[in-house]
């Protein structure tokens, strides 16, 4: 399944405006307030339709108290690096990660870049700022 950013945010913008995850800059990880990511979701056509793998890297009881509306995947942090095909992502294609407070989404996003992953995003702040955001959580295991 070949994923594309929609056309609304374009990668140049987001890599000026995202260019790195802190000093030194190593990580290949660009952090996405979740402002951007609510107003991408909002001008895609559908949730499915949105351009980017959402996957939610909290545990299963945390994913099922709420999560982003959207999020495709379920999968632990910890089982990331073992289970990433899941994602039914290309090298090429967008993923944005979250957990509850950017931490754990970190770490996972950090995994899946050194898998070869060439586009991946953290919710800065993730759930936490979803929620201070007023933002609508959806129930449901995924």
């Amino acid at each position: 399944m070949k994923l594309r950013w929609l056309s609304i945010i374009s990668l140049p913008v987001l890599l000026l405006a995202f260019g790195g995850t802190g000093p030194g800059l190593a990580s290949q990880v660009r952090q996405l307030t979740v402002q951007e990511v609510k107003a991408t979701m909002d001008k895609a056509p559908s949730l499915r339709e949105k351009g980017f793998v959402l996957v939610d890297v909290r545990t299963i009881e945390e994913h099922d108290r709420g999560a982003i509306p959207g999020t495709d995947l379920n999968i632990d942090y910890r089982e990331i690096g073992k289970r990433h095909r899941e994602l039914g992502a290309g090298l090429e294609d967008h993923i944005v990660v979250y957990c509850q407070s950017g931490k754990r989404s970190n770490i996972a996003a950090d995994t899946l870049s050194d898998l070869g992953y060439k586009n991946v995003y953290n919710i800065r702040g993730s759930m936490n700022a979803w929620l201070q955001a007023g933002y609508p959580v959806s129930g449901g295991r995924r």
